[in-house]
């Protein structure tokens, strides 16, 4: 009798166990900065030789903050930890690479459509980039805006590889 009892306490156990085992095994986002997901991007991206140099010399990555979300993002507030952009250091081209980090709970898909109605694709002097070129996605809690006219789909792709 008690290894009866002894058996039913132990499944009754292992079934607790199971039972309080947590149903969401996916990931909320991507691991790692915002940094290092960018550089991840950027590494992955199917570029010619002359964008990869722009890359390394010509683009600078600034924080996005309260003073300069309205300039990046097109929205004037939003539920974010954190964003950077990445942009050149000079203007020669219209080129905008921004990632955002959702704060736990924002709804990210009302965060997408507000910059994609907002963003000013012709926030440069005298260039722009046209609105088929600018790309605005998310994997799980990270935003991604891209505006480019000529690698928007490949630095696309490679925010996309990332969920792998």
């Amino acid at each position: 009798m008690k290894k009866l009892i002894l058996v039913l306490i132990a499944l009754s156990v292992a079934f607790s166990f199971v039972a309080c085992k947590s149903e969401n095994t996916e990931p909320s986002g991507l691991e790692g900065s915002l940094e290092d997901i960018l550089d991840k991007i950027y590494e992955t991206a199917e570029l010619d030789d002359s964008f990869k140099r722009f890359v390394e010399e010509g683009l600078m990555v600034q924080e996005i903050t309260e003073e300069n979300i309205k300039y990046h993002l097109g929205v004037e507030e939003m539920e974010y930890e954190e964003a950077i952009a990445s942009e050149p250091i000079m203007q020669p081209g219209a080129y905008s690479l921004c990632l955002v980090r959702a704060k736990e709970g924002a709804d990210i898909e009302q965060m997408k459509a507000d910059i994609k109605k907002n963003v000013d694709p012709r926030k440069w002097i005298c260039v722009g980039v046209d609105e088929e070129n600018v790309i605005v996605d998310n994997i799980g809690d990270v935003i991604f805006l891209v505006m480019s006219n000529t690698n928007a789909q490949e630095l696309h792709q490679a925010f996309l590889a990332l969920k792998d």
